[in-house]
């Protein structure tokens, strides 16, 4: 089982969208049983809220099932227990590596690394395009499943 952990600053827009979409494609593609997905934050500023009403209209829109939930911290010790660490930008990944202190068995990365066009997602909170980010990450996750 592939166990995948995606992280954005505040766990209530990018990574539960990027969360939910991947739960949705495995389930479509009836493989459930390979994952365990969730999403984390790196900050505590959004620790115990809800996923943002933007990415609730987005992820309603594409017709992806999602559920409430709280946002949560990402932990030292969850380095452990999950298999990819994939951050929405660059500085979600050099504050995993702050939090972890190092990414020894090169766990942690971009989730657009993943494409022929590696780079940062945009974060809706600030430019308040829940569209673009969907893109995305949509692309991000079909070329995170095929290397899978």
């Amino acid at each position: 089982m592939k166990k995948i952990m995606f992280v954005c600053h505040g766990n209530i827009c990018r990574s539960p969208m990027a969360e939910y979409l991947l739960k949705y494609m495995v389930g479509r593609a009836g493989r459930e049983s390979e994952f365990a997905i969730a999403s984390a934050a790196t900050s505590s500023e959004e620790i115990g809220n809800d996923i943002h009403p933007g990415t609730k209209r987005k992820l309603t829109h594409e017709g992806i099932p999602f559920e409430r939930r709280e946002a949560v911290q990402l932990r030292r010790d969850d380095y452990d227990d999950w298999d990819f660490f994939i951050g929405m930008d660059s500085m979600n990944v050099r504050n995993m590596l702050r939090i972890f202190g190092s990414d020894k068995q090169n766990k942690v990365r971009r989730l657009l690394d993943f494409t022929d066009s590696p780079g940062d997602i945009a974060d809706p909170w600030y430019t308040g395009n829940f569209d673009a980010t969907y893109d995305g990450i949509k692309r991000g996750c079909i070329a995170l499943l095929k290397s899978l």
